[in-house]
């Protein structure tokens, strides 16, 4: 350890350029754990690798949230809609705009490459400098970590582990990997326009998550023949104008010219390790924190949103874990109480 991190009599000067709060994430969450630790008074800067809310830059041009607006609100700022659900440029927009309005200080396009110290002083690195930061929030999401299928030709042009538009696939031949509403929604989209769409899904059914007006769409799609399907399949390699595939018939080649690998994704490990984070033995590779105050092993660093629930993605969405900011900030503040009084009663100002 370093003599910038023993305890001794604080300079004010160096105190004030120290943030209370860092958060890595400028998502929905990640700028809810900014809001939060401004009303506790607490100084806080955001910074994230991408843009602003990325995860949600990443959606579908124009998909709708499956949530209700004021379920994915932040700040207490109200998310008017024109229709019954908000789309992903109204999601957008909105969180650009309370971002503004609070004034907050986030660094876009600044990517965090090691915290060290710890808690009352960590030193975050990022490739465009370092900040000094009394504590950390990690609220990274998991939408950049694609689930990949492992196969020979995953690295191919044709393939891609998220889907944006249909544009690109007008009278093509498309196979859509998965069995989820991701996977189904660009069945559908495709199909519509114009795209010859093979869905291949490794269970004998779709999933029970698919969305209840999505999925009959779907089935009737599929039981017309305008969809084909192949249930029980698994890929086996992905060729130029080709993709091969097992099943209980098996090992067919279906002539193919692009490949949506609707395969879902998961956090950074590799960066959450890096970060000094401790996972339980649960075969989900769930962070170690407290369920009060979301404080990991790593004292001074905390987490919130989706990356709580580990490889468990679904147990944690903008609407469960916004909640989590408000928990966060209120400990932390009160560590900064504490350790305030302490300043107070062990150092004496000379007058």
């Amino acid at each position: 350890m370093t003599d910038r991190h023993i305890l001794r009599k604080p300079n004010r000067d160096i105190l004030d350029s120290v943030y209370d709060v860092l958060v890595i994430g400028a998502g929905p969450v990640g700028l809810a754990c900014a809001i939060e630790a401004r009303k506790h008074g607490l100084t806080s800067i955001a910074i994230d690798k991408g843009s602003l809310v990325n995860s949600i830059v990443g959606y579908p041009a124009n998909m709708e949230f499956f949530s209700t607006p004021e379920l994915i609100e932040i700040g207490g700022y109200p998310f008017p809609v024109q229709g019954y659900k908000p789309t992903r440029e109204a999601a957008i927009e909105y969180y650009r705009g309370v971002a503004q309005r609070e004034e907050l200080d986030v660094r876009l396009y600044e990517r965090v490459q090691a915290v060290q110290g710890e808690r009352g002083r960590f030193i975050v690195r990022t490739d465009k400098g370092e900040h000094d930061a009394r504590t950390i929030v990690v609220s990274t999401g998991f939408f950049d970590q694609p689930n990949l299928l492992g196969v020979p030709g995953e690295s191919l042009a044709k393939v891609t582990h998220y889907y944006r538009e249909p544009y690109p696939y007008v009278r093509q031949k498309v196979a859509v990997i998965g069995a989820k509403n991701s996977a189904a929604k660009a069945a559908l989209d495709c199909y519509r326009h114009g795209a010859e769409v093979t869905l291949l899904v490794r269970s004998p059914k779709l999933s029970d998550s698919v969305k209840y007006w999505i999925r009959p769409d779907l089935e009737n799609r599929i039981k017309e023949g305008s969809i084909r399907a192949y249930f029980e399949t698994v890929v086996r390699e992905i060729r130029a104008t080709s993709i091969v595939v097992k099943s209980p018939r098996g090992t067919q080649e279906i002539e193919n010219d692009w490949v949506l690998a609707m395969t879902g994704y998961r956090p950074d490990f590799s960066f959450l390790e890096s970060l000094g984070l401790t996972f339980a033995n649960d075969g989900f590779r769930t962070p170690v924190f407290d369920e009060t105050s979301f404080e990991t092993a790593r004292s001074g660093m905390y987490i919130a949103g989706t990356v709580c629930g580990g490889l468990q993605t679904n147990r944690w969405f903008i609407e469960n874990g916004r909640f989590h900011a408000q928990q966060i900030a209120k400990h932390i503040a009160g560590e900064r109480t504490e350790r305030i009084r302490f300043d107070k009663i062990h150092w004496k100002t000379e007058e």
